[in-house]
This record gives C-alpha cells, structure tokens and sequence, in this order.
C-alpha cells in the first residue's frame, strides 16, 4: 500500500486518535457538525470518543450547502462564545466537511478543525486536501478558501451506514484517482468493483495519491488540477440536474458520466485510444447507470461550464487523459465540445 502522511489516521483506531487530538491542553471548547443524517447513522458510534461538546446539526443534501447553512454553524458557534481555542470536528460526508471547514476556516479568521469522514466520498477524496467550500446560486463549490485540517481520522466502519447508492458515488473518485495516475491499478482493481470487503487498502493508496498531488501544488495552480479530471463536465451537469425539482444526482454519478464525456473528448483529440475509451466506458456503465437528461438540455448544461474555477477569463479549462493513468491539465475546450460530449454520453 501507498503510505499517507501523520495528518490522515485510517482504520478503526483513528476515533482513538481522534481522542487524543481533543484531550490536548491547547484544545479549548469542541463542537461536533453533523446532519440530519450522520447525526442519527454516526454520531452515536463516535460519541464515546468525545469530550463535553456542543452538538451542531444542519440539514442533509447537497441543497444545504449554502450561506444558510453556514450562518447556522456560525450562529452556534458565536452564541456559545467560542474562541480561537476552539475545534470544529465536522462528522459527515462532502457536505460536511467541506462547509464545515470553511466554517471554521472563516470564523474569527480562523479555528481549528478535525475531519471525520463517513461516506467513500468523503474518505476519499473531499475530507483531504485543505479544499472547503460551499455552493452559491446553484454553482458548486463556488465560495472557498484552501485550509488543511488538524488531522483526518477516517474509520471504514462509518461505510456500513450507506446505502449501495452512496458507495458507489464515493467509488467515483476512486475509479478517477486510477485514470489519472494508475494505471496498474485501473488494470486489476477493476475487476472487483465495489463488491470490496475490506476497504482501508482502497482508501489509503486513493488518499495517498491524492495527497501526493496535493502536496506538489498546494494551491492549484498547476498540477491539482489533475484530480479535476471529470469534474468540468460532471459539475455542469450536477448543477443543472440540482436546479430541477426531483432529479438531482449525487457528486460522483456526476463525476462518473464527466468522466466518460472527458474520456470521449480526449480520444476526439488523439490522446487516448478507442480501445482505452471503451474499457472506461465499459467499467463505469458496469458500476453506475446512466445519468438521465434529454438531448434538447445538453447546450444549456454545457452553458454552466463558464463558471469552472479552473477558467482563465472564456476559456473553459479542462483536465484530459493521455492514457489511461496520466492526465494533461489546461486543456482548452468549448461549450459546443462539451455539448457534443453530453450527446455522445446521451447516445450510449
């Protein structure tokens, strides 16, 4: 396995270190942010690793990753008088811990926070890397500062509150950390799918290799923006999908149909093979079902591409494959190319 530097524990013995973190001096009152879903599936199981704390709970969904939503952390946080002292520990899955950073990332310039991640999404990918943030006028993730937690401590045991559905959207990212820097383990990995019993090795060399590009371009300014492969697209078409009453998907069936439009786009560019293009395509249809829409939508979702932070100015800034297991950032494409994407997707 790939190892993870001091600040990830991964395993049943992270809500021990966990403890640990918030038993030292330093630490002063705790507070707990859950939702209305890990506050009744998690929080119980974790709840003997805690000091005295103030319980913190907002609603579930991606639709609650809003200012409103912050206010309310902020709100607590202000009425109980927290000081800089003060930890956050955010239980939850991508929602939480991204909004429950920028909470903590903001408030009074700054306390501090701990992740605990209890989605695949989240253990993967959402709770590691300084990234937090929250959604403004149905653009994801489009208010945020980079700040690193105190430490992630990730429990696999949370995995056993999901459902097959949340699984496999957090299998997403892991199937992405694959096509843009493993090839080997796109190769063999695969074939089990996400019928895994033990899930601590995925995690960690997914973790790993996420904090190895974290590492080389804290700040995104280059290199991170290969883990954004599948995004450019995978965004457009959760945004639009979150504006329309009943029919929003989950982030990484989002990113899984992104995922086979860019792979599409980079073999249009002679960068990736027929061949390559269908063992992905093969493999994601096997793990997640096709994301619904109607031809007549595909030039609006492509239209909410210009507001991918990785834009300069009108360019839409996307991440390619060159192969499967490398990954060429900045690269150009137009809002007709990701149009055309989505019909090929829709083709399929």
């Amino acid at each position: 396995m790939k190892k993870v530097d001091n600040s990830v524990s991964i395993g049943t013995q992270s809500l021990e270190q966990l403890q640990h973190l918030l038993r030292q001096p330093a630490v002063g009152q705790v507070f707990v942010l859950t939702d209305s879903n890990t506050v009744r599936n998690c929080y119980p199981l974790l709840q003997r690793y805690l000091p005295d704390h103030t319980l913190v709970e907002i609603p579930a969904g991606e639709e609650f990753k809003t200012l409103a939503s912050c206010e309310l952390v902020w709100n607590q946080l202000t009425e109980k008088a927290a000081d800089r002292f003060a930890v956050l520990v955010n239980v939850g899955g991508g929602v939480v811990t991204d909004l429950g950073g920028f909470c903590a990332a903001t408030y009074k310039r700054g306390i501090r926070f701990i992740q605990v991640p209890t989605t695949l999404l989240a253990q993967v990918d959402a709770s590691v890397g300084g990234k937090t943030g929250i959604d403004f006028q149905g653009f994801k993730n489009q208010i945020g500062v980079f700040q690193e937690p105190v430490s992630v401590c990730i429990d696999p045991t949370f995995l056993a509150t999901l459902d097959a559905r949340q699984l496999k959207s957090g299998y997403a990212e892991v199937v992405k950390h694959w096509l843009i820097a493993d090839a080997a383990a796109f190769a063999t990995q695969r074939q089990e799918g996400v019928l895994i019993k033990d899930w601590s090795p995925i995690i960690q060399d997914s973790v790993a290799t996420k904090q190895q590009i974290v590492e080389a371009d804290p700040l995104e300014s280059g290199l991170r923006k290969v883990l954004n492969f599948g995004h450019t697209v995978g965004h457009a078409l959760e945004s639009y999908l979150l504006l329309q009453a009943g029919r929003e998907i989950l982030h990484g069936e989002a990113v899984a149909a992104g995922m086979i439009c860019e792979s599409w786009l980079s073999a249009q560019r002679g960068l990736l093979s027929a061949a390559e293009l269908d063992s992905i395509e093969t493999f994601l249809f096997s793990v997640f079902e096709k994301v619904q829409f109607v031809t007549m939508e595909t030039d609006a979702i492509a239209e909410l591409a210009l507001q991918d932070k990785k834009n300069s100015g009108s360019t839409i800034n996307c991440t390619l494959l060159d192969g499967i297991g490398k990954a060429l950032y900045d690269q150009p494409i137009t809002v007709t190319e990701i149009a055309e994407s989505l019909r090929y997707y829709h083709r399929l």
